[in-house]
Parts: C-alpha cells; sequence; structure tokens
C-alpha cells in the first residue's frame, strides 16, 4: 500500500489528537502518579501553533489521505559554551495507532525524520522513553539509539 509522510495541516488535528490520546492513555498506565486521565499532551490552539513554528516540525504517516501515524519534532541548538556547539533534532513524541503497530509505519516516519534532520544539518536525534514503556524502547533501540543520559528520581 502506498503512503505518504508529509509535514501535518490544519485538516489533520482530529486524527493527531486522536493518536496524541492514545499515547497519553499509555502514559496514565505507566505513571498514573504523573499523567492525568482523559487529557492530551496539547490543545487545538498549541498544536496549530505548533504548525506555524518552523522549528517545530510535525510529520504525519497517511495512506490514501488518513493519518496512521505522526512525529512531532522540535529542532534545537546547543547553547551552553562548556558544551561542543551542535544541532539536534528532538522527537517530542512519535505515534502510530494503537491498531496499526508492527506494520513498519513506525520505522517510516524515524526514517523520514532522520533524512529532514540531515537535510536541517543536524548532529544527532535525541528522544525520550518513559521508563516501563518497554515497546517504544524496543523500538527505539533496534533503529540503532543508543542511551545518552539516565533521569533518576525519588518518589516522596
Amino acid at each position: 500500500m502506498a503512503y505518504v509522510i508529509r509535514k501535518a495541516k490544519l485538516e489533520d488535528i482530529d486524527a493527531i489528537n486522536e493518536l496524541l490520546y492514545q499515547v497519553h492513555e499509555l502514559h496514565v498506565k505507566i505513571r498514573p502518579d504523573l499523567f492525568v486521565d482523559g487529557v492530551k499532551k496539547y490543545t487545538d490552539k498549541e498544536i496549530v501553533s505548533i504548525m506555524k513554528n518552523p522549528k517545530k516540525p510535525i510529520f504525519v504517516y497517511t495512506e490514501n489521505d488518513v493519518v496512521k501515524g505522526y512525529c512531532f519534532c522540535i529542532i534545537e541548538e546547543e547553547k551552553n559554551k562548556s558544551k561542543v556547539q551542535h544541532r539536534s533534532l528532538y522527537i517530542d513524541d512519535l505515534c502510530v495507532d494503537k491498531n496499526l503497530l508492527h506494520q513498519s509505519i513506525g520505522t517510516h516516519l524515524y526514517e523520514y525524520v532522520k533524512m529532514y534532520a540531515k537535510m536541517m544539518n543536524c548532529d544527532y536525534i535525541t528522544l525520550n522513553v518513559w521508563e516501563g514503556n518497554d515497546n517504544a524502547y524496543n523500538f527505539y533501540k533496534h533503529l540503532g539509539l543508543k542511551e545518552q543520559k539516565r533521569i533518576l528520581e525519588e518518589k516522596l
């Protein structure tokens, strides 16, 4: 089946919202102490604002104009004088419809974003994965990503 990966458009917001809810549901299951049930990461107004920001592209994977996955990205530049100056593409959120997993949609999205990052002269792709989201962690490890740092916590 032919697919297209492109920048998100306003008419994609409903489909993006459905996927945002799916991701949030997963986060609520993993960390109910941190995530509020029944909400999503971004409002429609925030999504529109992100779409207008050239440093925050949202890409969608579509088949027959139906959105089946997305990737929210942020182009970041290292400004800390104690670090080597570099550019990175941060994957803020990558989601594939939970009913369509294991069909290479996520891989296609990641490879597209990787190509985009190279085109934007980025030196790295970075992202975070919540502890307990083993499917996402294993997916990214399979793609060749390696751990850069770890965030530790102690619940009080």
